[in-house]
């Protein structure tokens, strides 16, 4: 994959100001009346309650297999298969944190509570406070968590101050952003761990609780399964590509986008959610690959709004942003991966440049 040599896009100080036109709140507001008209917004409760019991039927016959043949090598066959099940439990916990699965929020926190944290060992607290702050101010370098300076960074500026070992990384982040993937799902874990000391009260005990409860279920079926070296080899291997289909899904949604200037014009919420966001075109399948989330766009603009209502709002999205004359961004799964890693790359140049 090429990574030099091709128009890139602007990074964040560069941003142009075409697109800063302060919004008058009116721009937002005939689109969400449209959508609320076509009932966009109400619940899909059936469609919900078919994919949960679908995939919870799914992840049985896994383990069944995995009792089944455990004591064999071809065990390992069902470790991508549990890895692409537990990217849709995945999925669905998401979906309950932004209410799109019930207007109630005891039973939203539940469901995300089951597939959260009983059935990935990730904590729904940590991920509904993280993902929330990043939809108020996507690309926001200074509020939106997802492009804080970490192991990554996505602006020259963040850049500029990494030395040593970081620094390293930055100047090739682009080349090892799908490898570091494969440790999302472990990384996952850790955050939700290191996040009870945040909670306090009844939300740690519960928690932390569910927490400990996948640890050991999850250890527990692997070695009552399979022989150790078995075991091994199969969480490794689980793990990572878990992880791996986690930075599939999400790496195309902002990366290499507009970043908001925090010294500039306030973007209102219209331009905020669009100029920060990419579609990425594709059939079923991508609808099913990614969990929805190649309908970004959409999925900012009305967080709540359940996933197969997601398609559907696209043609007024896209129309109501082209009589705004506000871009619209929609590309390839292949070329989106492209765009963001080219982001990654360039952000890295001015390191490189000093070698």
């Amino acid at each position: 994959m090429s990574l030099a040599g091709e128009a890139v896009l602007p990074h964040p100080e560069k941003a142009t100001a075409t697109h800063t036109r302060p919004e008058t709140g009116s721009e937002f507001t005939p689109l969400l009346r449209d959508v609320k008209g076509q009932e966009l917004l109400d619940r899909r409760t059936g469609w919900y309650a078919r994919t949960m019991v679908t995939n919870a039927l799914a992840l049985a016959a896994v383990v069944t297999g995995m009792a089944l043949i455990g004591g064999s090598w071809w065990v390992l066959v069902l470790a991508p298969v549990l890895a692409v099940l537990c990217a849709r439990t995945a999925f669905i916990g998401h979906d309950a944190g932004h209410g799109q699965i019930s207007g109630n929020r005891a039973t939203s926190r539940r469901i995300g509570l089951v597939h959260g944290n009983l059935l990935l060992g990730m904590s729904y607290a940590w991920w509904n406070d993280k993902h929330n702050r990043h939809h108020a101010n996507p690309n926001h370098i200074d509020k939106d968590p997802d492009v804080a300076a970490d192991v990554l960074v996505f602006t020259s500026g963040q850049a500029a101050t990494r030395t040593g070992f970081r620094g390293w990384l930055t100047r090739h982040q682009a080349w090892l952003f799908f490898p570091l993937t494969l440790l999302e799902g472990l990384a996952l874990k850790l955050h939700g761990f290191r996040d009870l000391r945040r909670q306090t009260g009844r939300e740690r005990l519960v928690e932390g609780t569910l927490l400990l409860a996948h640890a050991a279920g999850y250890a527990t079926l692997l070695l009552t399964t399979m022989p150790l070296p078995h075991a091994l080899v199969f969480a490794a291997l689980h793990q990572a590509l878990f992880g791996l289909h986690l930075g599939l899904a999400f790496a195309p949604n902002h990366k290499g986008m507009d970043m908001p200037d925090p010294d500039g014009e306030k973007w209102g919420h219209l331009r905020r959610q669009v100029l920060t966001s990419r579609n990425i075109e594709g059939g079923a399948l991508t609808d099913w690959f990614l969990g929805g989330l190649n309908y970004q766009i959409e999925h900012h603009l009305f967080p709540s709004m359940p996933r197969p209502n997601l398609r559907l709002a696209q043609s007024m999205v896209k129309a109501h942003c082209r009589d705004l004359g506000i871009p619209y961004a929609e590309t390839g799964l292949v070329d989106s991966y492209r765009q963001a890693l080219r982001h990654m790359h360039e952000v890295g140049e001015p390191l490189r440049a000093d070698i």
